[in-house]
């Protein structure tokens, strides 16, 4: 962000790290990982899609991360967690956070932020629901490296075909975790169950509740519970 504040951003500029301290997350939270266990990256990304058009650039964005991960073990059952995080085996693996800079009425840039456990042997007690590539793969030793330049040509070529948009929702959807399932959701003040039935392309989750009616719901207004 300081390089596009300076205007030194080039689109394709891609940041990596490895250690993090001081990681973003969804909704204020934070992602930590220790040195040399995951891969950390963040692409700068000149968007071609109208400004209205950000979750389907989180879609097209994730859509390549979660190709490249069932690519690299094809036993894995690779899925999304609406909306962005990276699902494999039931456990989470990774994330995704697109930071965009918006610039008057022109969409000038987006960060397309990625962290995935890779070599952690194990995770720690506090994290039930997380796994790591090694873990889920009884043990295999991955390159970091290489899955960063993997996931960061798939990404590019799938932002910038402008011709794929229906595609990619439906390939979205494809991999939408707990689809046809009842999942527990918050709003901060109280809990219920709902059927997951898809993902539209403005982002909203459609859902059956409990009385067999169809319900939108909206990220940040609710939320998926663990």
């Amino acid at each position: 962000m300081g390089l596009i504040d300076a205007d030194t951003a080039q689109p394709g500029l891609t940041v990596t790290a490895k250690e993090q301290t001081r990681g973003k997350g969804q909704r204020g939270r934070t992602w930590i990982a220790s040195q040399g266990e995951s891969l950390l990256m963040s692409i700068i990304i000149a968007p071609l899609q109208a400004i209205d058009s950000q979750f389907l650039f989180n879609v097209m964005a994730t859509v390549g991360i979660a190709d490249v991960l069932q690519e690299l073990q094809e036993g894995w059952d690779v899925r999304i967690k609406w909306p962005n995080d990276i699902i494999i085996n039931d456990k989470k693996a990774g994330g995704v956070l697109i930071e965009n800079v918006i610039r008057g009425s022109n969409w000038a840039y987006s960060i397309v932020g990625i962290g995935i456990n890779v070599l952690q042997p194990t995770m720690p007690r506090e994290l039930p629901y997380a796994g790591s590539l090694r873990m889920l793969s009884g043990g295999a030793v991955f390159d970091i490296q290489k899955l960063t330049h993997r996931l960061r040509e798939r990404i590019l070529t799938n932002v910038y075909n402008t011709t794929a948009a229906d595609e990619m929702v439906k390939q979205y959807n494809d991999y939408l975790y707990r689809k046809g399932l009842y999942q527990q959701f918050d709003n901060g003040k109280i809990e219920w169950s709902a059927r997951i039935e898809s993902v539209k392309a403005d982002g909203q989750l459609v859902v059956t509740d409990e009385y067999g009616r169809q319900q939108l719901y909206t990220h940040g207004v609710e939320n998926w519970k663990w």
